[in-house]
């Protein structure tokens, strides 16, 4: 799941950004809204979280740009801005949430779970390939049960690979789906993320083969 947090708070946002890669999450960080309208407009995200009061003007201002681009992105507004009148404007203008700073960080986790799990937006709760369950709004894959640990730009490949499984993914897509805007990438990193995931896979048996596509990308299918 790649989060695109619009926070000028520079402490704040390096805690919530810190937290949320923590949970195998990631994370672009805009901390004015002239960034956070190139990022929206170059990557595709799947949850925005979105201060109002930034530097260049309300963070509600974005919400028509991400509404036209992406109608069911799921959008949470993070302010310090907690009057009533406030959160029902928020709310009108097409944010899904608005949770008041301070926060505790659990609930913020509790209210992003709850937002991915409309069904009109999230398709299928799980995905079944091979001997692979793979629970979409809880990022998590298992094999006869038992839940697999795997590291958090292993669980994105996986992630992004199993929702187009049976499709060629082009080397671009896996990368913007595993790497921030920020993070430096080496031309063999996502090769190396693919070599532990097979032997992860085949280590439990899960019935998949992750094939390389030379010069494109990659192709996730069930075992024959």
């Amino acid at each position: 799941m790649r989060i695109l947090l619009v926070e000028d708070e520079t402490e704040f946002a390096d805690t919530v950004r810190g937290a949320l890669e923590r949970e195998k999450y990631v994370v672009d960080h805009a901390d004015r809204l002239a960034l956070a309208r190139e990022a929206s407009r170059l990557n595709s995200y799947d949850l925005v979280l979105l201060d109002r009061t930034l530097p260049d003007g309300d963070g509600m201002s974005l919400l028509p740009l991400l509404r036209a681009a992406n109608p069911g992105l799921p959008v949470i507004m993070l302010t310090a801005r907690g009057e009533v009148t406030d959160r029902v404007a928020g709310l009108d203008e097409g944010a899904d949430d608005y949770l008041v700073k301070p926060f505790a960080l659990e609930e913020l986790f509790a209210r992003i779970r709850a937002v991915r799990r409309r069904p009109a937006e999230l398709g299928p709760e799980e995905i079944h390939v091979g001997a692979l369950v793979f629970d979409v709004a809880n990022d998590e894959a298992s094999v006869a049960g038992i839940r697999l640990d795997l590291a958090r730009r292993e669980l994105r490949v996986l992630a992004t690979l199993v929702k187009r499984r049976g499709r060629t993914v082009l080397r671009e897509s896996l990368e913007q789906a595993v790497y921030g805007f920020d993070d430096a990438i080496q031309s063999n990193t996502l090769d190396s993320h693919i070599s532990r995931l097979r032997r992860k896979l085949a280590a439990v048996d899960a019935g998949i083969e992750i094939h390389a596509i030379k010069g494109v990308g990659y192709l996730l299918q069930a075992r024959p």
